[in-house]
């Protein structure tokens, strides 16, 4: 079973060994983001993609003030939790489901996984940050029990500064989770081959 606003593809649910939850980017769609289950070439995973209405998950920057992007932030976040509570009556607890994101995709993912902090088989964020300006209280409850983590970005992306993703790393390390930053020198706001294959690994290794 998948929510009628999304798409899947991989393995059908009754044989999959784990489900991956991906979340498109701004002006992106669910058919956009499936192509990456291609590369990470793990067949026997589930991948479901819900689809932002309009193609954007909120309408304003991820360093917003978080009122401006209501209501739509809290939308976004919920149908993130619609489909994990999909694939919880299918038997995919979070500790058997990834949450993986590009862009505000990934934005989306990360600030899911600190709000409602719990061992996920791992977050993905690519070019991504937790959301909200520099002054955002990260009083976040709960602990992510070891989930493992994969932040990377380039050093020259023109959307997501630095900074951002240092504090992502530090604040969800502070939770609890595992977490692997890599910044790649001269890369802009795209996903390299390396990235590609580290997340590969963390897909492979899952639910064994």
């Amino acid at each position: 079973m998948t929510p009628a606003t999304s798409r899947r593809t991989g393995a059908p649910l009754a044989a999959a060994r784990a489900a991956v939850i991906m979340l498109h980017g701004r002006g992106g769609t669910a058919d956009d983001i499936l192509t990456l289950a291609d590369l990470f070439a793990q067949s026997d995973l589930t991948y479901i993609a819900p689809q932002a209405s309009g193609g954007s998950w909120y309408p304003y920057s991820f360093l917003s003030s978080l009122e401006r992007n209501e209501p739509a932030l809290s939308a976004a976040l919920a149908t993130v939790g619609e489909n994990l509570a999909v694939l919880a009556s299918q038997g995919f607890t979070a500790e058997r489901t990834f949450l993986l994101g590009f862009s505000q995709g990934g934005c989306l993912a990360l600030e899911y996984a600190a709000r409602h902090a719990q061992r996920y088989a791992g977050v993905v964020g690519l070019s991504a940050g937790l959301i909200g300006p520099e002054t955002t209280p990260r009083t976040y409850q709960g602990s992510l029990a070891g989930t493992p983590i994969f932040l990377g970005c380039g050093d020259r992306d023109g959307h997501i500064p630095l900074a951002r993703v240092r504090e992502s790393t530090r604040v969800l390390t502070a939770l609890g989770a595992d977490v692997a930053e890599r910044i790649y020198a001269g890369m802009g706001h795209t996903i390299n081959e390396e990235e590609v294959g580290h997340v590969r690994q963390m897909l492979n290794t899952a639910a064994r």
